[in-house]
């Protein structure tokens, strides 16, 4: 990265910014205006890098992927179609360059949706519950601290594939299409890959609140 490339992502946004969408914002820095840019990397910073971390498990990994991810939009604006939305663009990049990163370290991660999953009081949930935080009885046996970090612990040690699609999924809210479309997969893909996803899920779930049942069991003895 040159000392002018970084100076790109240290910009500071203009007052206006804020009302222009993300495809003027890259218009406008395609034309020279640099604080356009600030606008976009501030505008996407949090929910990125929260991207990035649960996508890599590391928050330092995702700072480094998210700076990345930005300097790859910089070196390719000037072939960004203004007349398609700059949000799936931006995932498709960051997700491209979280797998590279994947790929270096030979490290595997992971993802999942919505559908039963059994709880340990014999009733059913679905990860989207399990990830919405406070969840009514989810699991009676089940403090909600202990509840996230087991939420955590199954995500983070599923496929990167299953993981990667849940994030763009649930936490980004792209439809199927824009999923299709980050992921340069076919929409049929995107479909049997969440539905994968989900059954994964739901079996490493049941695991988990098992072993977290026999663990609060020995310490009450």
């Amino acid at each position: 990265m040159t000392d002018s490339q970084e100076a790109n992502l240290d910009a500071v946004p203009a007052p206006g910014d804020a009302d222009r969408s993300d495809e003027e914002l890259l218009v406008a820095y395609r034309s020279g205006d640099r604080a356009a840019f600030a606008a976009l990397v501030e505008r996407y910073r949090s929910d990125l890098v929260q991207f990035l971390h649960r996508f890599l498990g590391s928050r330092a990994a995702a700072e480094d992927v998210f700076q990345d991810a930005f300097l790859q939009v910089h070196l390719s604006a000037d072939a960004f179609d203004a007349d398609r939305r700059f949000k799936p663009w931006l995932y498709t990049i960051a997700a491209n360059k979280a797998r590279d990163f994947h790929r270096k370290r030979k490290r595997r991660a992971a993802a999942s949706l919505s559908a039963p999953v059994g709880g340990a009081d014999g009733r059913e949930t679905s990860l989207v519950d399990l990830l919405e935080g406070p969840a009514e009885d989810v699991d009676a046996g089940l403090i909600e601290s202990e509840r996230q970090q087991m939420v955590k612990e199954v995500v983070d040690a599923m496929p990167a594939h299953y993981r990667e699609i849940l994030l763009l999924s649930y936490f980004q809210k792209l439809s199927y299409n824009q999923i299709a479309d980050s992921l340069q997969i076919p929409l049929g893909t995107v479909k049997s890959r969440l539905h994968a996803s989900v059954a994964n899920f739901a079996d490493a779930w049941k695991t988990a609140v098992e072993r977290q049942k026999q663990r609060n069991r020995g310490d009450r003895n």
